[in-house]
């Protein structure tokens, strides 16, 4: 599903340059969940903003679903984004005067769906994420791991190829962090391909595979668990 071939990102302030990323080659098959850890500038966010299609690379090559990426327009790439990537942020990143169901809708809306297919859709999603009752609150009217609920509801609205998680538990207690990261553990077992970004070695721990960055290279790659036995797409929460 994702193919990473010698990626680089530098950014030049001044005369300076500053490489972040120094070749990074990896590849993730369909159905794995991959935690990447790294400490603070080890190139992990823009690893993540690079696999999320949020940025590109200075040079090398991605393929994403069989698509390759580097030379498409940034229209291109967001519709990409938009089609295939479900993203889960650390601080949900819902619309403050949207309800939840109005959240859930927004990335089928920028899809085109109908607005009574999607409706539909969002209600499925909140109701299999114990959220079917909250669907007409806003988000100041939820608490932290009721609304990362929504947020992840949001990110399989569109049934993604890919789920990419960037500290998805970080801003929540150690209670309803277990409960998210169980969650994720659900959707991962269930058929889909996670990629969680986390500092917290814990955290990694619950994934199937761990990837360790350092000054912008790989320097550790672990196989914790199998993966999982595929289940058909009428089983799976997408």
């Amino acid at each position: 599903m994702i193919e990473l071939n010698q990626i680089t990102k530098s950014y030049t302030r001044g005369e300076e340059t500053l490489q972040i990323l120094k070749g990074i080659s990896l590849s993730i098959v369909e159905g794995d969940f991959v935690a990447i850890i790294g400490p603070s500038g080890s190139g992990k966010s823009t690893l993540m903003n690079t696999i999320g299609l949020l940025d590109s690379p200075t040079s090398g090559t991605y393929m994403l679903d069989g698509v390759a990426t580097e030379n498409m327009s940034d229209n291109g790439l967001a519709e990409l984004r938009n089609r295939k990537i479900g993203f889960i942020f650390q601080q949900f990143n819902l619309l403050p005067r949207l309800t939840a169901i109005e959240n859930v809708e927004l990335p089928m809306i920028y899809a085109g769906i109908p607005a009574k297919q999607r409706r539909e859709r969002a209600q499925l999603m909140l109701e299999k994420l114990g959220m079917g009752q909250r669907g007409h609150h806003k988000p100041s009217e939820l608490s932290g791991g009721q609304q990362q609920r929504v947020a992840i509801s949001r990110a399989l609205a569109i049934s993604p190829s890919l789920i990419l998680a960037d500290e998805p538990t970080g801003a929540l207690d150690s209670k309803t962090g277990i409960e998210v990261l169980e969650l994720i553990q659900q959707l991962n077992e269930q058929g889909n391909t996670i990629v969680l970004i986390t500092h917290d070695n814990h955290i990694a721990d619950n994934a199937r595979r761990v990837v360790t960055l350092r000054d912008g290279e790989i320097i550790k790659d672990v196989r914790n668990q199998p993966l999982p036995a595929q289940v058909s797409k009428q089983e799976a929460l997408v």
